[in-house]
Protein backbone atom coordinates (compact mmCIF):
# COMPACT_ATOMS: atom_id res chain seq x y z
CA UNK A 1 0.00 0.00 0.00
CA UNK A 2 1.45 3.49 -0.93
CA UNK A 3 0.91 5.74 2.51
CA UNK A 4 2.13 9.59 2.78
CA UNK A 5 4.67 10.07 5.34
CA UNK A 6 3.74 11.28 8.85
CA UNK A 7 5.67 14.41 8.06
CA UNK A 8 3.36 14.88 4.42
CA UNK A 9 0.07 13.90 6.53
CA UNK A 10 1.17 16.79 9.36
CA UNK A 11 1.95 19.32 6.43
CA UNK A 12 -1.35 19.24 4.84
CA UNK A 13 -3.06 18.50 8.34
CA UNK A 14 -1.34 22.21 9.09
CA UNK A 15 -2.09 23.71 5.53
CA UNK A 16 -5.92 23.13 6.31
CA UNK A 17 -5.58 24.51 9.62
CA UNK A 18 -4.25 28.01 8.24
CA UNK A 19 -6.56 27.81 5.12
CA UNK A 20 -9.80 27.67 7.63
CA UNK A 21 -7.65 30.59 9.96
CA UNK A 22 -6.92 32.47 7.09
CA UNK A 23 -9.19 35.56 8.03
CA UNK A 24 -7.23 35.21 11.67
CA UNK A 25 -3.72 36.23 10.45
CA UNK A 26 -0.37 33.73 11.28
CA UNK A 27 -1.00 30.71 12.84
CA UNK A 28 1.60 29.99 15.56
CA UNK A 29 3.24 26.20 14.99
CA UNK A 30 2.25 25.36 18.84
CA UNK A 31 -1.70 26.40 17.99
CA UNK A 32 -1.91 24.11 14.88
CA UNK A 33 -0.17 21.25 17.13
CA UNK A 34 -2.40 21.21 19.63
CA UNK A 35 -5.44 21.23 17.45
CA UNK A 36 -4.36 18.39 15.86
CA UNK A 37 -2.04 16.69 18.89
CA UNK A 38 0.87 16.44 16.63
CA UNK A 39 4.35 17.04 18.40
CA UNK A 40 5.10 20.60 18.13
CA UNK A 41 9.03 20.47 17.68
CA UNK A 42 8.45 18.43 14.67
CA UNK A 43 5.71 20.83 13.40
CA UNK A 44 7.44 23.70 13.62
CA UNK A 45 10.32 22.13 11.47
CA UNK A 46 7.66 20.96 8.75
CA UNK A 47 6.40 24.28 8.43
CA UNK A 48 9.65 25.74 8.37
CA UNK A 49 10.37 23.71 5.26
CA UNK A 50 7.08 24.38 3.72
CA UNK A 51 8.14 28.28 4.62
CA UNK A 52 11.19 27.66 2.54
CA UNK A 53 9.52 25.88 -0.24
CA UNK A 54 7.29 29.03 -0.51
CA UNK A 55 3.78 27.42 0.18
CA UNK A 56 3.72 29.70 3.72
CA UNK A 57 5.22 32.66 4.99
CA UNK A 58 6.51 32.79 8.42
CA UNK A 59 6.19 36.34 10.69
CA UNK A 60 8.44 36.86 13.18
CA UNK A 61 7.43 38.44 16.57
CA UNK A 62 4.45 37.84 19.27
CA UNK A 63 2.06 38.53 16.90
CA UNK A 64 3.71 36.12 14.12
CA UNK A 65 3.37 32.88 12.72
CA UNK A 66 2.48 31.11 9.57
CA UNK A 67 -0.03 31.68 7.01
CA UNK A 68 -0.37 30.49 3.08
CA UNK A 69 1.62 31.75 0.85
CA UNK A 70 -0.90 32.05 -1.64
CA UNK A 71 -5.11 30.89 -1.67
CA UNK A 72 -5.77 27.14 -0.40
CA UNK A 73 -7.45 26.68 -3.89
CA UNK A 74 -4.16 27.57 -5.36
CA UNK A 75 -1.82 24.66 -3.43
CA UNK A 76 -1.87 21.47 -4.13
CA UNK A 77 -1.77 18.44 -2.12
CA UNK A 78 1.13 17.27 -4.44
CA UNK A 79 2.95 20.33 -3.55
CA UNK A 80 2.95 19.44 0.06
CA UNK A 81 3.89 16.36 -0.20
CA UNK A 82 7.03 17.09 -2.62
CA UNK A 83 8.21 20.15 -0.83
CA UNK A 84 8.50 17.59 2.54
CA UNK A 85 9.15 14.50 0.97
CA UNK A 86 10.97 15.33 -2.31
CA UNK A 87 10.18 13.58 -5.75
CA UNK A 88 7.06 10.54 -5.53
CA UNK A 89 8.33 7.53 -6.62
CA UNK A 90 6.39 4.48 -6.31
CA UNK A 91 9.20 2.09 -7.14
CA UNK A 92 13.13 2.46 -7.55
CA UNK A 93 13.12 2.16 -11.11
CA UNK A 94 11.49 5.43 -11.54
CA UNK A 95 13.90 7.70 -10.06
CA UNK A 96 15.55 10.80 -10.73
CA UNK A 97 18.90 8.86 -10.78
CA UNK A 98 18.57 6.85 -14.21
CA UNK A 99 17.74 3.62 -15.38
CA UNK A 100 18.19 0.53 -12.72
CA UNK A 101 20.73 -2.75 -13.31
CA UNK A 102 17.05 -4.26 -15.01
CA UNK A 103 16.40 -1.81 -17.84
CA UNK A 104 16.87 -3.23 -20.92
CA UNK A 105 14.83 -6.66 -19.55
CA UNK A 106 12.44 -4.79 -17.38
CA UNK A 107 8.42 -4.93 -18.85
CA UNK A 108 6.65 -3.04 -15.84
CA UNK A 109 8.37 0.04 -16.40
CA UNK A 110 6.14 1.95 -18.68
CA UNK A 111 2.77 0.43 -17.22
CA UNK A 112 4.70 1.63 -13.53
CA UNK A 113 5.14 4.91 -14.61
CA UNK A 114 1.48 5.37 -15.80
CA UNK A 115 0.66 4.60 -12.23
CA UNK A 116 3.16 7.40 -10.84
CA UNK A 117 2.01 9.56 -13.14
CA UNK A 118 -1.72 8.51 -12.24
CA UNK A 119 -1.20 9.16 -8.62
CA UNK A 120 1.01 12.64 -9.04
CA UNK A 121 -1.95 13.77 -11.44
CA UNK A 122 -4.48 12.92 -8.59
CA UNK A 123 -2.96 14.75 -6.08
CA UNK A 124 -2.08 17.82 -8.08
CA UNK A 125 -5.86 18.37 -8.89
CA UNK A 126 -6.65 17.78 -5.09
CA UNK A 127 -5.82 21.29 -3.36
CA UNK A 128 -5.90 22.59 0.31
CA UNK A 129 -9.38 24.22 -0.20
CA UNK A 130 -10.76 20.49 -1.03
CA UNK A 131 -9.22 19.54 2.17
CA UNK A 132 -11.88 21.86 4.00
CA UNK A 133 -14.71 21.42 1.87
CA UNK A 134 -18.16 19.77 3.29
CA UNK A 135 -17.98 16.10 3.37
CA UNK A 136 -20.93 16.55 0.46
CA UNK A 137 -19.42 18.19 -1.84
CA UNK A 138 -15.46 16.77 -1.39
CA UNK A 139 -17.18 13.53 -2.46
CA UNK A 140 -18.25 14.74 -6.28
CA UNK A 141 -14.40 16.35 -6.40
CA UNK A 142 -12.76 13.55 -5.13
CA UNK A 143 -14.83 10.10 -6.17
CA UNK A 144 -16.50 9.56 -2.51
CA UNK A 145 -14.02 11.21 -0.06
CA UNK A 146 -10.84 9.40 0.98
CA UNK A 147 -8.41 7.72 -1.92
CA UNK A 148 -6.64 4.56 -0.55
CA UNK A 149 -4.13 3.19 -3.32
CA UNK A 150 -3.29 -0.46 -2.63
CA UNK A 151 -0.57 -1.83 -5.06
Amino acid sequence: MLRLTKKADYGLMALKYLAEHVDDGAQSAKDIAEAYHIPAQLLAKILQTLAKGGLLVSTAGTRGGYALARPANEISAFEVIRTIDGPLFITSCITIHGACDLAGHCTIKEPLRKVNDSIKDLLSAITIADLIEPLESAGSTLGGGLVSIAL
